[in-house]
């Protein structure tokens, strides 16, 4: 069950309209790891935990700020728009570095959405559910959301980055703060259930049924062996199960492919060196099969 109440989490209020940086701030918004991602990821991941108990509420603690983080951004967002008609636009064309990156302020937020926040990205493509990751394995999940708090916090110090505005950056530098202790959440979550199970994911399938014989081989596939320096090619593997190997020159392992000739209704090209298909012509029935 959730309940709203009227008072956002933090502060979201600019000091003066900005239509062209409420452009920009729809990335954290509606993009790739914007905060709706983020939203939808961890309670998905909450309402479909199998897990112990305590990952379950964990996950749904977080899940249900990031939804007050989606508040937050709207309502700035909306905010940046205030008395923003169409000169507004036309003056921010006037800049050319302006008008080459961005074009001026977002057409949609005047004729979509009457001064308003999208579900979208800085550059108008709507939010998509494939952002999001829900497989059941804690582990998996648990990386993939710390890839989504260092990808999200990354763009929000560039966006910090990129205003003056004092309201704005106060807004910022919370969600920033937020997103270190997501970070770190994530990592002492992850750490914990390295402890009680194999690092690599899945743990419970039987390694033994893997191709072994390079589980733990670094295989150089490009020009020069600078990558032969990384921790990744030598000494103990990080799940502690073998040593990484070092291979400077791997071979191929597998058959030259050799596809066969296809029927003749498919009609595609002959292949040298075998026999010519049938002629005849293959005919369906009306539920598309072959009689």
């Amino acid at each position: 069950m959730f309940s709203h109440i009227k008072e956002l989490q933090y502060n979201a209020k600019p000091s003066k309209p900005d239509p062209v940086y409420a452009k920009k701030l729809q990335e954290i918004l509606g993009g790739q790891f914007g905060e709706i991602t983020v939203m939808m990821q961890y309670l998905f991941q909450g309402w479909n935990c199998r897990a112990e108990q305590k990952y379950r509420d964990m996950i749904l603690d977080i899940g249900t700020e990031e939804i007050a983080h989606v508040e937050m951004i709207a309502t700035m967002i909306a905010q940046l728009l205030d008395g923003a008609p169409a000169k507004e636009q036309d003056a921010a064309a006037q800049n050319p570095a302006v008008e080459a990156v961005l074009g001026g302020m977002n057409p949609q937020h005047v004729i979509v959405s009457g001064l308003g926040a999208t579900p979208t990205d800085s550059s108008g493509y709507p939010w998509n559910s494939r952002y999001t990751i829900s497989s059941g394995n804690l582990l998996a999940d648990f990386r993939a959301n710390l890839n989504a708090e260092s990808q999200g916090r990354l763009q929000v110090v560039r966006l910090y980055e990129s205003t003056t505005d004092p309201g704005v950056r106060d807004m910022l530098s919370f969600l920033i703060a937020r997103d270190t202790m997501h970070q770190n959440q994530w990592m002492a979550a992850i750490e914990e259930i390295e402890q009680n199970q194999k690092a690599i994911v899945p743990s419970t399938f039987p390694q033994n049924l893997e191709k072994q014989e390079v589980s733990y081989s670094f295989m150089n596939f490009s020009k020069g062996e600078e990558s032969a320096q990384g921790r990744w090619a030598s000494g103990p593997s990080m799940d502690n199960q073998a040593n990484f190997e070092y291979v400077a020159n791997p071979e191929a392992m597998g058959q030259v492919p050799k596809l066969t000739q296809a029927p003749a209704y498919i009609h595609n090209s002959p292949v040298p060196g075998q026999p010519a298909p049938s002629t005849e012509t293959a005919t369906f029935n009306k539920q598309g099969k072959n009689i």
